[in-house]
């Protein structure tokens, strides 16, 4: 009875949270309340059902003021999902990690919303070959003029993270090579590496095994993420893509356990 009531106060005090900030990620979430991202998605799963607000890959956005009955609350969340736009830092990013792609070139994305920001920035780019654990990247990327190749890796699908995980789906992504690993973090230890509260990490460890240079995609915000496991240490990174809110110090400790960091600056567009 305890544990129920305990979530039932975090999902209010989750609406409460999204309702006056707008957008948040499922990341900025489970730090604030001190939880697991997959304890977030079931939450935020739960209070999307009850029309409490409305889910967007990565994240969760209020319900307009028009919409505050169950019944059309289905039809605003595929509305959202489809509008849905990244911020200004994280389309930088993407373009910023697209820089590193040559005609040809391997690659493989991992899920998460910030990796997905590159998608749009591969579209001019001639015979790429992409692997992704996602279906919404695949889709994406099947849709492009150019037609990159792209492999989806099989393996048992996880509704929390909207990607395939498991040992299946880490053999398929090592029986490849590619020539970069586009992979996101919830959190950065400056003396550590990437950090997560999730254990689903064996794919992005095979993921960055697999490839030549690896490049990770995380907003310079997810600095002040502290989460227990570490996911990939700084040795297994070739470059980091942040933005101009990291401080001089950590980019520069980063910079010296072997690490490029990129600084992404938003067009101004």
């Amino acid at each position: 009875m305890k544990s129920s009531q305990s979530v039932e106060r975090r999902r209010q005090q989750i609406v409460a949270w999204v309702k006056e900030h707008g957008q948040s990620q499922v990341e900025d979430l489970a730090v604030r309340f001190a939880t697991s991202e997959v304890t977030i998605r079931k939450d935020l799963a739960a209070l999307s059902q009850q029309g409490l607000l409305i889910r967007q890959f990565g994240g969760a956005v209020p319900v307009p003021s028009i919409a505050l009955d169950t019944h059309s609350s289905q039809s605003i969340t595929n509305e959202a999902y489809s509008s849905q736009t990244p911020s200004p830092i994280i389309k930088a990013i993407g373009q910023c990690a697209a820089g590193l792609v040559k005609p040809g070139n391997k690659i493989v994305i991992d899920c998460g919303s910030t990796t997905a920001s590159v998608l749009p920035y591969l579209s001019d780019i001639d015979d790429l070959v992409v692997m992704t654990n996602t279906l919404s990247t695949a889709n994406y990327l099947t849709q492009s003029a150019k037609e990159p190749t792209v492999l989806m890796v099989g393996g048992t699908w996880d509704a929390q993270s909207q990607s395939f995980q498991g040992a299946m789906a880490e053999q398929l992504v090592s029986a490849y090579s590619f020539d970069i690993a586009f992979i996101g973090a919830a959190g950065i230890d400056v003396n550590r590496g990437t950090t997560t509260f999730n254990e689903l990490i064996g794919v992005t460890r095979a993921m960055a095994e697999a490839a030549t240079k690896v490049a990770v995609l995380a907003s310079s915000k997810k600095l002040t993420h502290k989460m227990p496991n570490l996911e990939l240490s700084w040795k297994n990174i070739s470059v980091l893509i942040t933005d101009e809110g990291i401080s001089d110090e950590d980019k520069l400790n980063i910079e010296n356990q072997g690490v490029t960091v990129l600084i992404a600056a938003p067009s101004g567009e």
